[in-house]
């Protein structure tokens, strides 16, 4: 019987892989560890943890990597104590693979603790390019210590092959967090209004906005811009999710908490949760913020994505989003494009580049049949023939 653990950091890389965790907990052919951590176990995150213990899904280990304390060089802290304690409950585990995903310094700390303990790692979302944030540097680093790759696109399976990676070693299987957001059953827009605590209004939007780690003191001024665009908005209904755990998070979400209290349209969630968060898009007009998510789910419902700034930059859109700089009335005329009955329009023939039919049980297929032996720890660098 094959040991795979996987380990989960964040709300967004567990809606991501919600469905594939619960393929790896309910195969009897896998030893599954669930390994919980980062901001799922802080307070001003939502403790999201309660979201997946909901689910039904067995935790084996619960890390606390400091991520609630409020310590000089915070990420260096948390980075620090998450090599420790991973590589603790790695070494007790010893499982035979480990699943991670994404480019947060959290996942970089559990790939070295991996690497450390000669540990293979199957990656998920590498390739990708985001060049407004140090996590571009942290994802290639982690399919540097990756065996295996499970790409998103084919343009970053090339990518990964760029880096020197292997091309037998290298799979695009989409992105799970698509699959995820097309099989979800969502709620009624009734008890999404309940359970947000408001009413959608004539228009809604769905905001998420976090510091962009490589233009630091920005983001006073970023969320400045964004909120002065977002005021004039009365009879909008303004539903913000709560900024990530970098530097510079503090401010963005107390800007976000004074705007909110004296306005009854506004709401600010600490998490949505996977089930709520796809519904929202279902029913918003529009996803406005950095986030992921917007580049990636959002185009599937076919709603525009205003994305603000360089924190994404780089990465494959599909024709539904709007980028502009973080600038008020840039910011305001892309929400009045998006609005617009000839960009509504447009959006009906909205092709998702990160779409594909049974992302989940393709990369579950693949983790149970790759060979693990551990001569293919010493990897070779795989070069381009010369032309």
């Amino acid at each position: 019987m094959r040991k795979i653990a996987l380990i989960s950091t964040s709300r967004a890389d567990f809606g991501i892989q919600s469905h594939l965790i619960r393929l790896l907990n309910d195969d009897p052919d896998i030893d599954f560890s669930l390994i919980v951590s980062g901001s799922h176990l802080c307070k001003n995150q939502g403790m999201t943890i309660h979201e997946i213990e909901q689910a039904g899904l067995p935790i084996a280990y619960k890390i606390d990597i400091g991520m609630n304390d409020q310590t000089p060089f915070y990420t260096e802290h948390v980075m620090g104590k998450a090599i420790l304690r991973f590589s603790e409950v790695l070494s007790h585990i010893k499982p035979d693979l480990v699943v991670l995903l994404g480019d947060r310094y959290e996942m970089l700390s559990a790939a070295i603790s991996c690497c450390l303990h000669n540990i293979p790692i199957a990656h998920l979302h590498g390739g990708e390019a985001t060049t407004g944030a140090t996590d571009e540097a942290f994802r290639h680093a982690i399919t540097k210590m990756a065996l295996y790759h499970f790409t998103s696109c084919d343009s970053y399976l090339s990518r990964v092959i760029q880096l020197g990676e292997d091309p037998a070693r290298v799979f695009n299987v989409g992105s799970l967090g698509v699959e995820n957001a097309l099989k979800m059953p969502c709620l009624s827009k009734k008890e999404l209004e309940d359970s947000l605590g408001i009413r959608f209004l004539d228009k809604s939007f769905l905001i998420t906005f976090h510091p962009v780690t490589l233009e630091q003191g920005s983001a006073s001024e970023q969320i400045k811009a964004l909120l002065s665009a977002l005021q004039p908005l009365t009879d909008t209904t303004l539903i913000f999710t709560q900024p990530n755990t970098d530097a510079e998070g503090e401010i963005i979400a107390t800007a976000i908490q004074d705007f909110v209290k004296a306005r009854p349209n506004a709401r600010l969630v600490p998490s949505l949760g996977v089930r709520r968060y796809l519904s929202a898009l279902k029913y918003v007009d529009a996803v406005i913020g950095n986030s992921s998510s917007g580049i990636i789910e959002v185009p599937s419902f076919k709603k525009p994505t205003i994305n603000i700034g360089n924190r994404q930059a780089g990465r494959i859109q599909a024709s539904s989003v709007i980028n502009c700089p973080p600038v008020e009335s840039e910011i305001t005329f892309a929400i009045q494009k998006a609005l617009s009955p000839e960009f509504q329009k447009q959006l009906k023939a909205t092709q998702n580049p990160y779409a594909q039919p049974n992302s989940a049980q393709t990369v579950l297929n693949l983790l149970k049949t790759l060979p693990l032996h551990s001569s293919l720890l010493q990897k070779t660098f795989y070069d381009f023939k010369k032309v």
